[in-house]
């Protein structure tokens, strides 16, 4: 066997070389270390990898080229994924049969890409065998012998407001503007949709005999991964996801009215992707016929006589209907309407000896933050004071369960109470018989976001 030791080998005239002919075997001795800097093409590997016989059982740190035997029947396992180079080479394999009951996990290097998205791939189906070749930076690691990656679980991966977890359950809450950044829409094997409540800003209690301002609107979604107890309210489905930025818009509290003869303002809107929530609409006032109780998600209570209509809730309509419509004032003896809840319609003042004014509608009661909390009450409406109408008593009103303000008693002040803030509960209406009389603030709203993460 002839040998030649050279080196290096160049073409004698342009710049294609041949080694050996059509049909020949070209040897590699063992141990020989081919290099590809990257600039050339058509020379390295060919979508295989060599094999480490040492069966993995715990963390494994991937190194290009290798492919791994995985037993996951002692636990479940990560693998990290060597630095992303156009070219590099992976694979894993499920060994003992249990990665439906201990999954691998395989985690990118970084802030790198698998199958266009940043996120830790999760392999749970069993005997499943991937190979995993980096292409680019826009789609990063990709598999390439089948759909093994398209098929295994993804989970949404996101991030903005306060963040929490309830077991396999990730919880974002915002009570001020902000983002939901999702960094990985995930899909049906995991999760793919996000459960969501949307609470608007209630209603500011009317003042000078005002009705209660009405509860924020109330708009619930459960997607179908998830577990907790919803409200009635709750539509069958959540919201679908896709990799970008979500804004989010908490909705302010209306401020109460004025005595003498001013109304309430009606609360601002919540809004979360292409669901809205309506701001609650404001109490009436007396000496203001002109400008009665509003519409809203939910509606406010009327005043005691002129104008004492309680206005519409879940306005404009949806299904399920976000609120409930205010009370009437009694038209006599100095009693307002309670402004519409989530869960109930505002109640109409009553005439008598004592004359009672209506009680706030209730609000609903959700556990979307892994804790049961009643939401969206609507406030109380006020009424007069002892020594008016012929020194005719006068019962106040409670607001409505879920933040809704009670409306206003004769001492020590004849302000409605404002809703309780975060809870979009409506303001309680003022009386008559203080020197101040006003309606209370309507309470802050709400948008909480929640999907499994894992």
């Amino acid at each position: 066997m002839s040998k030649i030791e050279v080196n290096a080998i160049e073409p004698q005239c342009g710049t294609t070389l041949t080694v050996g002919a059509s049909g020949d075997t070209i040897t590699f001795p063992t141990g020989t270390t081919i290099v590809n800097n990257g600039s050339q093409s058509g020379f390295g590997r060919t979508g295989t990898v060599d094999w480490d016989t040492a069966i993995k059982t715990s963390t494994i740190t991937a190194v290009n080229g290798e492919g791994y035997f995985v037993n996951t029947s002692g636990g479940a396992i990560t693998a990290n994924l060597p630095a992303g180079v156009v070219g590099a080479i992976v694979s894993f394999k499920d060994y003992a049969q249990t990665f439906d009951t201990n999954a691998l996990t395989i985690s990118a290097n970084a802030s790198e890409k698998i199958e266009g998205q940043t996120f830790d791939l999760t392999l749970d189906t069993e005997g499943i065998a991937t190979t995993l070749v980096y292409g680019d930076a826009t789609k990063g690691w990709q598999s390439v012998n089948s759909n093994e990656v398209v098929n295994s679980a993804k989970f949404i991966s996101a991030s903005g407001g306060t963040e929490t977890t309830s077991g396999n359950f990730k919880i974002h809450t915002f009570t001020g503007p902000g983002t939901l950044c999702v960094s990985c829409a995930g899909n049906a094997g995991g999760s793919n949709s996000v459960s969501y409540m949307i609470v608007a800003g209630g209603g500011g209690g009317g003042g000078d005999y005002g009705g209660g301002g009405g509860a924020g609107g109330y708009r619930e979604g459960k997607a179908s991964s998830d577990c907790y107890s919803a409200s009635p309210l709750n539509a069958p489905a959540g919201l679908p996801v896709s990799v970008q930025g979500y804004s989010v818009t908490v909705g302010g509290g209306g401020p109460g009215g004025q005595n003498p003869g001013t109304s309430g303002t009606s609360g601002s809107n919540s809004v979360f992707s292409t669901i809205t929530s309506t701001g609650g609409g404001h109490g009436g006032t007396l000496n203001a016929p002109s400008s009665p109780a509003s519409t809203g998600g939910s509606g406010g209570g009327g005043t005691v006589l002129g104008g004492g209509t309680g206005a519409a809730g879940n306005t404009p309509p949806v299904s399920p209907s976000q609120g409930n419509p205010g009370g009437n004032g009694s038209g006599a003896m100095y009693a307002a309407g309670g402004g519409g809840g989530a869960g109930a319609a505002g109640t109409n003042g009553i005439p008598g000896t004592p004359a009672t004014a209506g009680p706030g509608g209730a609000g609903t009661t959700s556990s979307i933050n892994a804790t049961p909390t009643a939401r969206a009450g609507g406030g109380g409406g006020g009424g007069g004071g002892a020594t008016v109408g012929g020194n005719q008593p006068y019962t106040s009103s409670t607001g409505g369960s879920g933040g809704g303000g009670a409306g206003a008693l004769d001492s020590p002040s004849g302000n409605g109470v404002a809703g309780t803030t975060n809870t979009g509960g409506g303001g309680g209406g003022g009386n008559l018989q203080n020197p101040s009389s006003n309606g209370g603030t309507g309470g802050s709203g709400i948008v909480i976001i929640r999907y499994k993460f894992q």
